[in-house]
Formats: structure tokens, C-alpha cells, sequence
């Protein structure tokens, strides 16, 4: 991983106001103007990591973000106790503007409701909504208009304003607050002077339907962070000190380097170090991937975080803190997730484009009709007509009414969406990487096979050895004995049962069961347990390891018996997957941690050709690296805490349901099901969603480009631009629900 340059320090700040990705790009900019400064703002987490000279404060950079007109402080190392939920405040604004909005819209569209002084009421209804709700509208639009730029919010806002704007004139100063004012609908195309409209449901609609939207976006946002949050989490929480003799119980951050510290079985290693006394298996799949735990001794290494599973061991702190394997991958997730371009949303690169267009269309209706000689009235309506017609109602409509459909289809289906960014990256991915363990496997260790010598039964050598694994929790001991109680029933107890540290386990066992009297001593181990093996035991031995499987030796009295081999099993669906993957058009590559025999075994069975075995978390991050550096567009699938950064750095993180935390918060989706096929369905939901978002931008902008020349021409009756406006809406929202029907071919 990088590290700051000599002269140079590290700061992290927390960015609030950014409301789309040109937001944080601006920040960026402004950032990386400074002498000296780099600078990258993650959108998503809403934090910018900068590197700058020592010359300059952290209040400088503060400055320069306050400066580009957004709030920055000292992002906090660690997460509050009761950290305050940011949503709140958008989820306060929705309801509110919900319950104010609904008796506007259903007194404008049905005309028995419009009683008396009708729009008053609208009006009192209508104004809390237009100014309070859609603050966060106005605000951005207003920082946009400071740096000559417009998106979304600005199109948003003005519209919103320019109604209800419209709406105060008419009824002050025209003929709209009259009492008995009614909607009446005509389908004719005439000169009008607007005094008589109001647009009052169409300000405070479109401005709950954004915020809506707004608050969906939010709240997926929020989530963003959590990997780092999961994976500072897996760590222990304390550790039993050894000092002259004693021992103690710790806090975590009170354990120095050089400390001797003890890890009984099933606790987590408290930080990395060397072992110094006992031996053990240890559980190191969060960091390699794999499924079976490793042997450690005097003097091998250990990670913490991991687990120790059988033994008790005795290790001195090489590393704590900040420097550990652990705080490593967590900086790691860090960094991918902010390095990932962030994808601007298609209403705002739209929006770009059509807000200086439809100002300046506003501007030389107005300077025309005037010119013209028409009454002031009339070319303000016109102007004013312009302006309302561009308020994107559909467009308020297009992306979260598809995203809606799409992610609870897909839901149903066992896939979790995280947000409509993702459904972008679909569409480009041309390179699909797979891990191993958990994810074309079903990583639980399995008996596969039992091989007997001689004229010795497969199903006693499983009996004996089920007998003497049940006392061990070794996970290839537990896979032993949950297959031979599934296949045989009950086991005979074993007595006498002792742990052989790095060979394997023995024990008494009783032949004719709890009354028998002749009583041998069983051996369940490696092979070099035993002084010499049968050689079709021998041969079995050399296939299982060729295949990267599991060879476990049962004997009795020091002879040799049989063989079970143990391996993480192939899922019956993963090959059919991978054949759907490449009709997909995309390019499948195994990424593990796993050994290369056992990974080529596993991707021969499969249907992938191409493997790259025994990496570590950050090797698998380097990989999707390399893949980009080479013009690929990559898709990361994996389960594990090793794969977390990975899954955050590629172009689209899958994370298989099964996982850790830490790798589904660091995904872009979730496979809940945990079926490979999950994967391939995933992808076309995903690329079907992103199609109709872009079909119901289109006719949202369609309609309003059609309407504007109309408007333009002084011609625009406001019921009929209110119903086709409405069909418009309508038809985003049936185009939406066609996603329902999506159905996975298999």
C-alpha cells in the first residue's frame, strides 16, 4: 500500500453538502489547486483523503472546501457511541412534505374537491413544501450557480420556484384567487395570459418525489461505510497478558510490541506475532480464503483477528494497532473505495446541458414577445411557461420508480442492489473474477472419498475414525465425524483420547461397542503419522494431493488402514454458472488464496481456464489493478474478509450472502441465495434496470423538449401541459413495473 511521501502528512475530512458526484469532483479540484496538495474525495463515504506538505494546516484545506461553498471538519478516527443517523433529517423533510403534498394534488386533479377559496388552502398546503422540503434543492442549486455549473438540483429548483412563483402572481395579482376558481380542461392551443393558472401541485409534486428519491439514495449511502466499521470489528477485544508468571486480562490498546500473550482454543489472536510455546491449527480463512485451518508452532507467524482453534498457544506481539495485518486491509477497503471513479448520474449530465439551453429559451421567449409588441403579461407567461414545462416531473420519477421495481424484483430473486450507480457499471463489464472458497465451492469441508486397504471395510475405517474425531474440533475432524454419523448412526465412544500436535489425534476404541472387551488404538492423522502405507493407501494419498484434496490416514495399532479424503466441494450448479457467465460475453478468471493444485482441481471441474492461485488480500487487489490498468472493465465475486477490498476496488463487487460482513458491505451486490447462477442473474437484471432507466429519461425529456416550443410560442394550455404532463408520469411508472415480469433464463 502507498504511504505519504517524506515531507508530507496525511489527513482525512468529513464533507457534508455534496449532493451528486460533479459535487465531490469540484471539491477535488479545488483541492489539488493548492501547491503541494493531492487530494481524492470519496462521494460515497463523503470523506476526502489528503496528502499535503508540511508547510500547510488542515485548516487551509478546510478553508478551500468551505471555499467552494460546502461544510468540511477533522474526520473522527473512530465512530461515535450513538453515531446520528444523517438520514433523519431527509426522512423528517419527506413525511412532512408527503402529508402536505397529497391533499394539493388530489384538490388540483379532482375538481368535486375544489370548494370554495380552494387554492388558498393549496396555497397554505403547498408553501411549507416548495421553500422548507426542498431546501436541500435550493442549496445545491445555489452553490452550483456560484461555480457556473448546473445539475439535477438546478433544474429542480428552478422549475419548483418558477411555479410556484407563477402561483403567487396569479393569485395576488391575477385572476386566480377569485373565489370558485375551478380547473376546467380544454383541449384547444391558444394565446393565454396565465392569470388564471396556478401550478401549485406540480411544485410541491415534483418536490416529494426528489426527495423520495433523495432519501432512498441517502440511506443506501450511509451504508457505504460500514466495511470499515465490520471489519474493525473482527478483531479481539482484549488479550490475556503473560508478565513473570502471572496473567492478566487486557484491553486491546494496551498491548505493546514485545508482549507475551496467550490464546486459548476458540479465542481470536489478539494481534499479529510469532508463536512461542504450543501448537495449534489455526483458522486463517479470513485472510487466505482457505477452508482448511493451518498448523502453526514455535516460531511460525500468526495474524490477528484469526482464530485458534484447538490449542492453547503462547505468542509475543510483533505488530499492534495501526500496523497490523487487520488495520492494513481496512486501510486497503479504504482505499479502493475511494479510488473507484464515481459514476455521475445520467439526469445530471443531462440536466448540464438542458438547464443553460431552457434558461436562455426563457429568456429570448420574454425578449421576443415583448419585441413583438405583446402585453407584458402575456411574454411573462410565455417566459414563465417555459420554465414550468422543463420541471421534471417524469424526470423525478424515471430512475427511482425503475431502481423501486428493479431491487425489489431482484430482491425476490435473492440479489440486493446497493444503489443506481451500480446498475451503470453492468452494462461496461467485460472480465468476471471468481473466488474459490465459498463461492464455486461450497467451503465446508466434505468426505469425499474412503479408500481401505486390503481386505478392510470402507465403512469400519470410517467408524473408527468418526469414533476418535469426535473428540477433537479440529473443522476436518468435525467433517469426519458429522459424515460417518450421517452414513452410519451412532459411533462407539473412544477413551484414552489425546491430541498429537501437527500429526493428528488417537484414542481407545472399543470393537464390540461399550460391552466389547477387545479395545485398539486408532490413529486419525497425516501421513507421516504412520512409519509406512499400503500402496493402494499410498496411491490414494498422491491423488488427493495432486487433485489440492485432503489425505487423512486411519490406522490401528500403528498399521495403516485407510485413507479418507477430505475437500471442499465443487456446488453442482458453479459449472452451468460459468457457461452462463460466457454467453454474457464475459471473461472468467479464478482469484484464491487457495494452493495452485487445488485451485486448478476446482477450475478444470468448472469450465475456467484461467487461474491465479495463492494470493493474499492485497495480491487480489492488485490483480483487479492490473486488469483495469489493462482496459478491462472488471467484476469482483468473492465471500471472505480477504476479498473485501477487492470487491470494493472493482469496477462491481458481488458478495455471496454466505459471507462476512465485511465482504457484503464492500460489495456492490449481494447474492443472498448463495447460488453461482445468482451471479449471471445479477448481471441481467441489473443491465435490464439500467435500460428502462435510461427509456423513461428519455420520454421524461422527450416530453418536455416536445412541450417547449409550445411554450415557447405563448400556445400552451396549462391543463393540457397538466395532462401530459401526468401521462407522462404514468407511462415512466408502467415502463417501471414491466421489471416485475423479469424472469431468469436458465
Amino acid at each position: 500500500m502507498s504511504h505519504p511521501a517524506a515531507g508530507t502528512s496525511v489527513v482525512d475530512l468529513a464533507i457534508e453538502g455534496m449532493t451528486c458526484a460533479a459535487c465531490a469532483n469540484r471539491i477535488e479540484r479545488k483541492l489539488n489547486k493548492i501547491d503541494g496538495v493531492s487530494a481524492t474525495v470519496n462521494f460515497a463515504t463523503e470523506t476526502a483523503h489528503v496528502e499535503y506538505p508540511d508547510g500547510l494546516t488542515p485548516g487551509v484545506l478546510v478553508a478551500a472546501v468551505e471555499d467552494a461553498g460546502y461544510r468540511a471538519r477533522l474526520a473522527r478516527t473512530e465512530q461515535p457511541a450513538q453515531e446520528q443517523d444523517p438520514t433523519a433529517d431527509l426522512r423528517r423533510r419527506l413525511l412532512i412534505s408527503l402529508a402536505l403534498t397529497v391533499p394539493v394534488i388530489a384538490m388540483a386533479m379532482i375538481p368535486p374537491l375544489q370548494f370554495t377559496h380552494w387554492q388558498w388552502l393549496s396555497l397554505t398546503l403547498a408553501a411549507p413544501v416548495v421553500v422548507w422540503g426542498a431546501w436541500p434543492f435550493h442549496r445545491a442549486a445555489w452553490t452550483n450557480l456560484r461555480h457556473g455549473t448546473a445539475t439535477m438540483d438546478t433544474l429542480v429548483s428552478m422549475g419548483t420556484l418558477a411555479a410556484f412563483g407563477w402561483s403567487l402572481y396569479a393569485l395576488f395579482w391575477g385572476t386566480a384567487g377569485m373565489p370558485g376558481l375551478t380547473h376546467t380542461f380544454h383541449w384547444t392551443i391558444s394565446h393565454v395570459d396565465g392569470s388564471a393558472n396556478i401550478y401549485l401541485e406540480a411544485a410541491a409534486g415534483v418536490t416529494t418525489f426528489l426527495l423520495a428519491g433523495r432519501y432512498f439514495e441517502a440511506r443506501a449511502k450511509r451504508r457505504a461505510g460500514a466495511a470499515l466499521r465490520a471489519l474493525t470489528q473482527l478483531g479481539a477485544k482484549d488479550a490475556v497478558v503473560r508478565d513473570d508468571g502471572t496473567e492478566r486480562r487486557v484491553p486491546i490498546d494496551r498491548l505493546r510490541v514485545g508482549d507475551e500473550f496467550v490464546v486459548r482454543p476458540g479465542e481470536r489472536i489478539a494481534t499479529d506475532g510469532v508463536v512461542l510455546e504450543g501448537r495449534s491449527a489455526v483458522d486463517a480463512s479470513m485472510l487466505t480464503g482457505e477452508s482448511i485451518p493451518v498448523e502453526v508452532g514455535p516460531g511460525d507467524r500468526v495474524v490477528g483477528a484469526t482464530v485458534n482453534v484447538d490449542g492453547r498457544l503462547v505468542v509475543r506481539a510483533e505488530r499492534v494497532g495501526a500496523d497490523t495485518q487487520l488495520a492494513q486491509m481496512a486501510r486497503l477497503v479504504d482505499q479502493a473505495q475511494a479510488g473507484k471513479a464515481p459514476v455521475q448520474r445520467l439526469a445530471d449530465r443531462i440536466s448540464a446541458v438542458f438547464v443553460p439551453i431552457v434558461l436562455a429559451l426563457s429568456a429570448a421567449t420574454l425578449i421576443f414577445w415583448l419585441a413583438v409588441g405583446a402585453s407584458a403579461a402575456a411574454a411573462f407567461t410565455a417566459a414563465v411557461s417555459v420554465l414550468i414545462i422543463a420541471c421534471p416531473c417524469a424526470l423525478g420519477l424515471a430512475t427511482p420508480t425503475a431502481l423501486m421495481v428493479g431491487t425489489g424484483r431482484a430482491a425476490q430473486l435473492g440479489i440486493l442492489i446497493r444503489g443506481p450507480e451500480v446498475l451503470e457499471s453492468t452494462r461496461r463489464i467485460d472480465t468476471i473474477l471468481l473466488d474459490k472458497t465459498g463461492t464455486l465451492t461450497t467451503g465446508a469441508m466434505t468426505v469425499v472419498e474412503v479408500v481401505a486397504a486390503g481386505a478392510e471395510q470402507p465403512d469400519e475405517v470410517l467408524r473408527l475414525a468418526g469414533a476418535v474425531e469426535a473428540g477433537s474440533e479440529h473443522p476436518i475432524a468435525r467433517a469426519i465425524t458429522a459424515h460417518a454419523r450421517a452414513k452410519l448412526g451412532t459411533l462407539p465412544a473412544a477413551e484414552e483420547f489425546t491430541n498429537r500436535r501437527g500429526l493428528g489425534v488417537q484414542g481407545m476404541v472399543r470393537l464390540g461397542g461399550p460391552a466389547g472387551t477387545d479395545a485398539v488404538r486408532v490413529e486419525v492423522g497425516r501421513p507421516r503419522m504412520f512409519d509406512s502405507l499400503p500402496p493402494e493407501l499410498a496411491d490414494a494419498v498422491a491423488r488427493a494431493e495432486a487433485d489440492g484434496r485432503t489425505a487423512v490416514v486411519v490406522g490401528c495399532d500403528g498399521a495403516a488402514r485407510g485413507v479418507l479424503v477430505v475437500a471442499d466441494e465443487v456446488k453442482p450448479d458453479s459449472a452451468a454458472a460459468v457457461a452462463r457467465l460466457r454467453r454474457l460475453g464475459l471473461r472468467p478468471i479464478m482469484l484464491t488464496g487457495d494452493n495452485e493444485s487445488a485451485a486448478k482441481a476446482v477450475a478444470a471441474q468448472v469450465g475456467i481456464d484461467e487461474v491465479i492461485a495463492g494470493v493474499l488480500p492485497a495480491d487480489k487487489l492488485d490483480t483487479v489493478r492490473r486488469l483495469q490498468a489493462e482496459g478491462r472493465v472488471v467484476a469482483m465475486v468473492g465471500d471472505g474478509v480477504n476479498d473485501a477490498a477487492a470487491l470494493a476496488r472493482a469496477d462491481l463487487g458481488l458478495a455471496m450472502g454466505s459471507g462476512t460482513d465485511v465482504a457484503i458491505e464492500a460489495s456492490d451486490l449481494t447474492l443472498v441465495r448463495n447460488d453461482v447462477n445468482a451471479v449471471a442473474d445479477a448481471i441481467l437484471l441489473s443491465r435490464r434496470t439500467l435500460a428502462t432507466i435510461k427509456g423513461n429519461l428519455f420520454w421524461a425529456f422527450a416530453y418536455n423538449i416536445a412541450a417547449l416550443p409550445l411554450a415557447a410560442a405563448g400556445l400552451l394550455n396549462p391543463m393540457i401541459a397538466g395532462a401530459t404532463m401526468a401521462f407522462s408520469s404514468v407511462f415512466v411508472v408502467s415502463n417501471s413495473l414491466r421489471l416485475r415480469r423479469f424472469t431468469p433464463r436458465r
